[in-house]
């Protein structure tokens, strides 16, 4: 029997049946790598040897008697987290034979679940890109389309579970670096509330494992099936047991409604700064319309939704003055000039990113404090709707494009161009003010390609936008292998 599409869900109740050993779902994994990742490349750094000796352990320890959430099912982890034993490089080749003493904290977790670790899975240099590539592991291709990108950051991850190698995967995300490659791939992502799953281990090397939690980035689960998010990030949830976790358990919220029909949605398809293509309106308006069909209270426009205009640029301040804190005193110097040669006139998403990088500490607390207004905003908006169906990005998958320099890049919408960074309006919507938000696939494009929308919900209420991505799988259908 064929294992390697089926969800964690299902793995591990055969397992715990009895009807297959996790050796046997493990060889079967590393084999189906080994016949078809050439063409990929989602797993830069395999480690089979371990995963035979953990899938053993794990079928003597289930013969003991033991049950554990994850125990005997292979996985894979996005190469920028530290795995003892493993290289963690980000990409940069500086980094190549940087091989760090400990594990993450979140791999951590996987190993105490019971996960088998199959590898490490491709990412773009630095995890600055919305797509995988890089000068030490190569090209990550589409599973659906190998000429094109299967997305970034955890691009890897997502063509990782396309393809079959292992149940689940585990990223992360500042800049939709989850949900765009899922959106890309067909599969399932969840981007968190800021600061729900201890991110400690997922650091640029050699930096030291601190625990430390940077703005706007999660550490999250990829799946194959919407319950399978919840499974994994209930293994992945809750703080640093260094920091917050000496004092506090993390104990979410149940999802707010078990009924399609009781849900509250607000369906948004444009941004007021760059257009939806056709394939993504009709994958929003596809759940929309599904939605609908199952009796929820759906709405196309809110007086009470935080304005998308302030959202995006914040988003941008925010994100791009991070961005820049560690560039040599030269570089910064070189930013300096030219953000003062901007006309006070150009307010593009391009004049914001060249501002943001030169932020002083004034100007990164103001934005802040106007986030903290955002905030608030959407505490009211989510007392009156339970989630927002919107796009991902604005496109489905795009060719690969690895001009270096990536101000020239554009991204094509129906045939017009816009600057390539543009597109990141949408995943900031729930980033900037740390909102969860789950990716689901909805169809395909008129080229057969995926395409996905997201949900986002309240702050740590994490299971209410993953249950509606539950009951819509069960509506509109799910993952499909690539044909």
């Amino acid at each position: 029997m064929d294992w390697n599409f089926r969800t964690a869900e299902e793995l591990a109740t055969a397992l715990r049946a009895g009807d297959v050993t996790s050796v046997e779902l493990t060889d079967e994994a590393i084999a189906a790598i080994e016949r078809d990742d050439e063409a990929i490349n989602a797993i830069c750094v395999p480690d089979f040897d371990r995963a035979r000796a953990a899938a053993r352990d794990a079928d003597q320890a289930r013969a003991r008697g033991e049950d554990r959430p994850l125990l005997g099912i292979p996985v894979t982890v996005k190469e920028s987290y530290n795995i003892a034993g493993l290289p963690t490089t980000w990409a940069m080749p500086q980094q190549r034979d940087y091989m760090p003493a400990e594990d993450a904290v979140q791999v951590s977790r996987l190993r105490a679940a019971g996960a088998v670790m199959l590898g490490k899975t491709n990412v773009p240099l630095g995890l600055q890109d919305v797509q995988s590539f890089n000068e030490i592991y190569g090209t990550t291709n589409n599973p659906w389309d190998h000429g094109r990108t299967a997305g970034g950051s955890s691009g890897g991850s997502a063509a990782a579970l396309a393809s079959g190698f292992g149940a689940l995967s585990i990223g992360s995300d500042i800049a939709g670096s989850l949900r765009t490659p899922a959106h890309f791939c067909g599969v399932y992502a969840h981007k968190p509330t800021l600061g729900l799953a201890a991110s400690r281990g997922m650091v640029p090397p050699p930096g030291p494992a601190l625990p430390a939690e940077a703005d706007l980035a999660v550490a999250g689960p990829m799946a194959r099936s919407a319950r399978d998010l919840t499974l994994l990030l209930d293994v992945m949830a809750g703080p640093d047991p260094l920091t917050l976790g000496v004092a506090y358990d993390l104990r979410l919220p149940p999802a707010r409604h078990e009924r399609l029909g009781d849900f509250r949605v607000l369906v948004l398809e444009q941004h007021p700064l760059i257009p939806s293509g056709a394939d993504v309106r009709a994958g929003v308006n596809r759940v929309a319309d599904a939605l609908v069909d199952g009796g929820a209270r759906v709405e196309r426009h809110s007086p009470l939704l935080p304005d998308l205009t302030e959202a995006a640029m914040l988003y941008t301040q925010l994100l791009f003055s991070s961005q820049v804190a560690r560039f040599p005193v030269e570089a910064y110097e070189q930013l300096r000039t030219r953000a003062a040669g901007l006309s006070a006139d150009d307010q593009s998403l391009d004049a914001e990113r060249l501002r943001a990088m030169v932020f002083s500490h004034r100007d990164w607390i103001e934005a802040n404090n106007r986030r903290e207004l955002h905030r608030h905003g959407w505490r009211q908006f989510f007392a009156a709707f339970d989630a927002v169906v919107c796009p991902i990005t604005p496109t489905p998958a795009f060719p690969h494009d690895h001009d270096p320099d990536l101000r020239a890049r554009r991204i094509d919408i129906d045939g017009v161009e816009y600057p390539y960074f543009d597109q990141l309006v949408w995943a900031g919507l729930a980033t900037m003010p740390g909102l969860p938000a789950t990716a689901v696939p909805t169809g395909r494009s008129a080229e057969g390609l995926p395409v996905g929308v997201q949900l986002i919900g309240p702050m740590y209420e994490d299971r209410t936008p993953l249950r509606l991505a539950e009951l819509l799988e069960e509506k509109i259908g799910g993952f499909e292998a690539p044909k």
